[in-house]
């Protein structure tokens, strides 16, 4: 005998909420991965810590909701309507608690992957287990006063994934641009009430049962609406911000922050200036290297593009910029005095741009692109390097910016070795400064077939820094010692940066 409904409830209308519940709980899983970003970054070791939190908090909640589901329906119902507000509530907190919490967890564990999964936990398994309560309930309910259950479950498991997949888009490429993390996240917080008081309803309870939680619920959304917000922009890729750091505020000088980390500074006055070690080396380097001075070159990431403003002041060849995000773009032109009309500006990736350009050839390519603190993995592979190999003019030079610790140089080893395997010539640059133990090193590591023709220089970067090439044994050294040759199938690059456990 089919157990007692409070009232007959069509399995459409569970399906629909099954489909809205599931849309709601996977944007609140792509808004974690924005809103982590400006703490540690969106690496991969982020997403998958966000992916793992978010499927134990599934898990938890459909294994509670599996329980309610053995209540009569009414009271289920009830209950599920109360994991709901809870839900709200959560999701709307994660906004205001995300910055109360992020310095003491990152200061008290050291190690990357625990406390990124550490501070993950605490702001978003609460959320994600209150919104996987309803999925065994509703699909209960809808498979015992369905005339055919078969269908009723396959409706309600398509419904969920369907959601999902809803969710998944909306978010990424609607509200997280358009809106803002904390907006979407109290569009979020409006939809579980919504949800939360139909189900309360359908348990047999007036709405004013949901009142007192709802109102919580709601204030928890304007706070969030009021935390400040660490991005000046969300893009479709980054959280941006710009920081003035002038010491004369007649000589602007601007900082680019993407996501945690310092991506460039630039200086209105002094277009030819580097404030950064890596753009120095880059910039005096290719001007080094190239075969004569009206040089070509391509750009792999824009970052402030203070190497391609560069390169225009100094009055060089067509100037070919990938930088995947229009907002960087949009942001280096307004912020940070960089001259659209200067290059030409190609907003995707850049190892795509290459590849589906195959007439254009550079006599200079640079790679400054960074996913964190690492460069894509994509970026640093036997094939990549082929391909660029494959669009330089001859004499040409491929330079890229690397980052790794002092203590390791896993990282600049690997890629030092695949380089090795495509380019005749491979040098590493970097400060002629002693390190301190386990510093993080800035190098730039140059492909070609030649050697640079000095071992050493001193640029403004910007007070007067001199860098200097590694001896070729060195560099040998680093390649048989600590690299391994990086292939599309096999570039575990953030292990070998020492970011792993």
């Amino acid at each position: 005998m089919k157990p007692a409904l409070p009232a007959t409830i069509p399995v459409w209308l569970l399906v629909g909420a099954q489909g809205v519940v599931s849309a709601a709980s996977l944007v609140v899983e792509i808004v974690a991965g924005r809103m982590l970003a400006p703490h540690v970054g969106m690496s991969l070791y982020t997403w998958t810590a966000i992916i793992a939190v978010v499927l134990a908090g599934f898990s938890v909640g459909h294994w509670w909701g599996g329980r309610l589901a053995e209540k009569t329906p009414a009271a289920a119902l009830r209950w599920t309507g109360g994991a709901l507000l809870a839900a709200a509530i959560t999701t709307a907190g994660a906004v205001p608690l995300l910055p109360l919490v992020a310095g003491p967890v990152l200061g008290a564990i050291i190690a990357p992957v625990w406390s990124i999964t550490a501070l993950t936990l605490i702001v978003f398994f609460l959320p994600s287990f209150f919104a996987g309560v309803p999925a065994p309930v509703l699909t209960k309910i809808a498979i015992t006063s369905a005339d055919r259950t078969g269908p009723a479950l396959g409706a309600m498991f398509a419904a969920g994934a369907i959601g999902a997949i809803a969710g998944t888009l909306l978010a990424g490429f609607v509200f997280i641009s358009w809106l803002g993390s904390a907006l979407t996240l109290v569009v979020v917080t409006v939809v579980y009430l919504a949800c939360a008081a139909l189900f309360v309803r359908l348990g047999g309870q007036g709405a004013r049962a949901v009142g007192g939680a709802a109102v919580l619920g709601l204030g928890l959304a304007v706070l969030a609406l009021a935390t400040p917000n660490p991005c000046d922009r969300e893009s479709q890729y980054f959280c941006l911000r710009v920081e003035d750091v002038s010491a004369d505020p007649a000589e602007p000088v601007h900082l680019m922050v993407i996501d945690h980390l310092a991506h460039g500074i630039s200086a209105q006055s002094l277009p030819t200036v580097q404030f950064t070690e890596h753009t120095a080396m880059l910039d005096h380097l290719s001007r080094l290297r190239a075969v004569r001075d009206d040089f070509t070159s391509f750009h792999i990431g824009g970052g402030n593009f203070a190497v391609p403003r560069a390169f225009a002041a100094h009055g060089t060849g067509a100037i070919t910029v990938a930088e995947i995000d229009p907002a960087v773009t949009q942001m280096a032109a307004e912020a940070f005095w960089f001259d659209p009309e200067t290059a030409t500006v190609l907003h995707e990736d850049g190892r795509r741009a290459l590849l589906t350009r195959p007439e254009a050839l550079y006599d200079i390519i640079l790679g400054d692109a960074f996913t964190d603190v690492v460069v894509p993995v994509h970026l640093v592979t036997r094939e990549f390097f082929a391909l660029a190999a494959g669009r330089l003019e001859p004499g040409g030079s491929f330079l890229m910016n690397v980052i790794d610790h002092e203590d390791r140089l896993y990282a600049l080893g690997s890629i030092v070795a695949t380089m090795g395997e495509v380019f005749e010539v491979v040098e590493v640059w970097t400060q002629q400064a002693q390190p301190d133990p386990g510093q993080r090193m800035v190098f730039v590591v140059v492909g070609g077939d030649a050697p640079t023709p000095v071992d050493s220089f001193t640029v403004p970067a910007p007070d007067e820094t001199r860098f200097g090439a590694l001896s070729p044994r060195l560099v040998e050294g680093l390649a048989a010692g600590r690299g391994t040759v990086l292939t599309d199938d096999y570039a575990p690059i953030d292990r070998l940066m020492g970011l792993s456990l």
